[in-house]
C-alpha cells in the first residue's frame, strides 16, 4: 500500500520475518532509518535490531542495564529514553549506548509506559505509584507530576496506571488504569479535558479469587486528534488467564460518545497496542492471550468492521507502525516479526 492509494481498502496482514529476542520484548520505537528498531526487554537491557537483514539479530546497545524489565522506551533524534519497573528513566545514546541521564527514581513504582510528544520535546511516564509525569526531553528536568487516580481499585486492591498517550497536535495526554478509567488532560496545563470510562475491560472475581484482571492496555489518538481508541479486554471467567474478548472501544473523546465497541473471540487477550493508519481509514490492534493476532478495523463514523486479521508468532507486546501503513515491526514474547498490510 502506498501513500497514493487513498481508496484502496486493506485486505491482508500477513508475517514476512521472524525474529528471535534474548528474552520477553515489552515496548519498542523506531530509529532514524526505517528498519532499525530498538526495544526494551526482560532481561533488563536495550536492543536494537535491522529488520531488514537477512537474519535480523538482536544487539545490546550497552551492557549497562536498567535492574528490571524494560517497560518503555521512546527515541528523540538520536538519544534513546527508557523506563523500566526498577523505576528508573535513562536517557541513551542510540548509537554507543553511553547513559547521559539516569533519574534513579522517576517513580516509585513500576513504570508501565512511556511516550513522547509529537514534537518530542515531552517525555511522559506512568507507573503504578499512579503518577503521571511529564520530564523535559532535553535537559531531563521534571516538568510536571499529576494524581487523579485512586491508588486501589473499587475492592481495596493495588490499581496500575498502564497507559499513555500523546494525541498528534501536542494538546492532549490520555492515560488509563487497571478499572477501566481514561483521563484526557490538557498538556499545557494538566487541567482535564475529558473523563471516559471503558468497565468492560475490568473483570473482579469476589469469590473464588478475589482478585482482578484486565484494564486499560492500549491508548492512540486519530490523526486528526479528535478520535481516541482504547485497548484492553472483555469480561473473563478465569481471571488467571487471558482469556477474554480482545476488545477496543473508540471515543470522540471530547464529546465522550463512544463510537464504536469491538470484540473479538476468535483472537483473545489483551490489546496491548494501537494505531490508527493513514488518514484515519482504518486501526491496527494487536496482542495476545498465550499467543498473539494482529487485527485491522475499519474506523469510519457508522461503522467498525474487520478488514484483515493474522494469527502473530508470539504474543505481541508492542509494535511500529511504517509512515505509510504498508508494514509494521512486532515485538512480544521471545520473537518478533515484520508483517505487511496491504
Amino acid at each position: 500500500m502506498t501513500e497514493t492509494d487513498d481508496n484502496k481498502t486493506l485486505t491482508s496482514v500477513k508475517v514476512d520475518t521472524n525474529f528471535r529476542l534474548p528474552g520477553v520484548a515489552f515496548c519498542a520505537a523506531a530509529g532514524e532509518q526505517a528498519s532499525t528498531l530498538y526495544f526494551g526487554c526482560s532481561d533488563f537491557g536495550v536492543y536494537r535490531l535491522e529488520s531488514t537483514a537477512e537474519k535480523p539479530e538482536a544487539v545490546a546497545i550497552s551492557e549497562q542495564r536498567h535492574h528490571s524489565y524494560v517497560t518503555g522506551i521512546v527515541r528523540r533524534g538520536p538519544v534513546l529514553v527508557s523506563g523500566s519497573y526498577d523505576g528508573s528513566i535513562v536517557w541513551w545514546t542510540a548509537e554507543t549506548g553511553e547513559i547521559i541521564h539516569r533519574a534513579e527514581r522517576a517513580h516509585d513504582k513500576w513504570i508501565r509506559q512511556l511516550a513522547i510528544s509529537p514534537d518530542k520535546s515531552i517525555v511522559a511516564s506512568v507507573g503504578d505509584d499512579m503518577k503521571t509525569r511529564l520530564w523535559d526531553a532535553e535537559t531531563h528536568a521534571a516538568i510536571a507530576a499529576w494524581d487523579g487516580y485512586e491508588s486501589t481499585t473499587p475492592h481495596g486492591y493495588p490499581s496500575m496506571l498502564y497507559a499513555v498517550a500523546f494525541s498528534p497536535d501536542g494538546k492532549w495526554l490520555a492515560t488509563g488504569n487497571r478499572t477501566g478509567r481514561v483521563l484526557v488532560r490538557a498538556v499545557a496545563t494538566g487541567e482535564p479535558a475529558a473523563e471516559l470510562e471503558t468497565p468492560v475491560m475490568y473483570t473482579w472475581d469476589p469469590k473464588a479469587r478475589r482478585h482482578s484482571i484486565g484494564g486499560v492496555r492500549s491508548l492512540a489518538f486519530s490523526h486528526d486528534s479528535k478520535r481516541l481508541a482504547v485497548g484492553g479486554m472483555g469480561q473473563v471467567g478465569n481471571i488467571d488467564h487471558l482469556q477474554g474478548n480482545s476488545r477496543i472501544e473508540i471515543f470522540d473523546w471530547q464529546s465522550g460518545e463512544r463510537q464504536h465497541e469491538i470484540e473479538d473471540s476468535k483472537y483473545k487477550g489483551l490489546v496491548e497496542c494501537l494505531a490508527f493508519g493513514p488518514e484515519d481509514r482504518w486501526l491496527v490492534a494487536a496482542g495476545g492471550d498465550n499467543s498473539g493476532f494482529v487485527s485491522v478495523y475499519g474506523t469510519a463514523e457508522t461503522e467498525a468492521k474487520l478488514l484483515a486479521q493474522e494469527k502473530a508468532p508470539m504474543h505481541v507486546h508492542d509494535f511500529v507502525l511504517n509512515e505509510n501503513g504498508s508494514a509494521l515491526t512486532a515485538v512480544g514474547h521471545e520473537q518478533g516479526c515484520v508483517i505487511s498490510l496491504a
